[in-house]
């Protein structure tokens, strides 16, 4: 039978051997792929979704220095996991990555289910993690589905349907597990093979490696062209603009005023510096400032930054003010260290640094 007559699941099959084989020849050296404890497993796929790799290997070895164990996690402080995870975003992952720790600490004596099911039920999971950490942890053979295999799959079978749409990945889901090994050290890293071929060969935001795939025999994308084509996604959403006017409020001491944002909605439970929507004139900003009950005693300078969530962007006009007055009550005013120790998410860095250097010449070192 021609390569070109072979059914979508029969092609599959006939590519295994082949991306086993360059997968064991090309992996990429990660830490994750030496463990079978499904603790890490577990954060390391929390930690990487929507997240680069090479933004990843970092936090993942500081992670565990701090918290060792799922007990530790689940008995962590929340500003100190928050801390740890500042700079990876999304912080949403990182509480319920802990109330996924308490939940096996407590229900199954810090031991992670050994089934999808029970897997995708702990918060923060979701059928792909839950069938990741399954495969990866314990050799069971459920195929993981990400952006990755979705294009791989998209171009090998020169698929024209959305990949967005829960139906197709179903169906991808399902086409997998017909060709997945059931058992042995293949089960293990069918996965990663797949996910491997995807962000390294099989590439986004860019033309395929074809010359160096090892579909590329099997790749109706390929053969007809289409593969720099494929995936086919919906039309993004354009995102939300947002204007902010941010204060940096420094008291003579150095220490500057920040507060807690909500418990729910964007960025919940960490630290902010004060702001209020819209672009405000100098005008309209003391007014803000006196409504706060600070007396503004300089004015030292006016910043501009941009931060670019997943859905929305944040377009901010930021006034650098020193003041008198302890301000509302849910002001905390951070000296140097507290600056430095707080989880403040990046999308307010210029101005952590602006603060951060403002109390170092309030306060040199001695």
């Amino acid at each position: 039978m021609k390569p070109s007559d072979l059914t979508t699941e029969n092609r599959f099959a006939r590519l295994l051997p082949q991306l086993l084989a360059w997968y064991r020849a090309n992996a990429r050296d990660l830490p994750w792929r030496h463990t079978d404890d499904p603790y890490r497993i577990w954060v390391s796929e929390i930690m990487l979704q929507q997240t680069r790799v090479a933004a990843v290997l970092g936090y993942y070895d500081r992670f565990f220095k701090v918290f060792p164990s799922v007990e530790a996690l689940a008995n962590a402080d929340e500003e100190q996991l928050f801390k740890l995870w500042e700079g990876l975003g999304y912080y949403s992952r990182a509480r319920n990555l802990q109330k996924a720790a308490r939940t096996v600490a407590q229900q199954y004596a810090g031991r992670f289910p050994a089934s999808r099911e029970a897997l995708a039920a702990l918060p923060g999971a979701g059928d792909y993690t839950a069938s990741a950490v399954a495969c990866a942890a314990f050799s069971l053979p459920e195929p993981a589905v990400d952006g990755n295999v979705l294009r791989v799959y998209a171009r090998i079978a020169d698929c024209r349907d959305d990949i967005t749409v829960p139906a197709v990945k179903k169906a991808v889901r399902a086409l997998l597990a017909a060709v997945m090994p059931r058992s042995g050290p293949d089960t293990h890293i069918f996965n990663q093979a797949l996910m491997e071929l995807g962000a390294t060969v099989c590439v986004p935001n860019g033309p395929p490696k074809c010359p160096s795939c090892p579909a590329r025999e099997l790749c109706l994308g390929l053969a007809r062209g289409t593969a720099a084509g494929l995936p086919v996604r919906a039309p993004k959403k354009e995102r939300t603009v947002e204007e902010l006017s941010v204060f940096l409020l420094l008291r003579a001491d150095g220490a500057a005023a920040l507060r807690k944002r909500p418990d729910s909605g964007l960025l919940a439970g960490l630290w902010e510096f004060p702001n209020v929507p819209g672009t405000l004139d100098e005008r309209a900003a003391a007014a803000v400032a006196d409504s706060w009950g600070l007396q503004t005693l300089d004015w030292q300078k006016k910043l501009s930054a941009r931060h670019i969530f997943t859905h929305r962007e944040w377009r901010m006009t930021g006034y650098v003010l020193t003041v008198s007055g302890e301000g509302p009550e849910d002001f905390l005013w951070a000296d140097r260290t507290a600056l430095q120790n707080l989880a403040v998410p990046s999308a307010f860095a210029k101005f952590r640094a602006e603060a951060l250097s403002a109390s170092a010449e309030a306060c040199p070192p001695r």
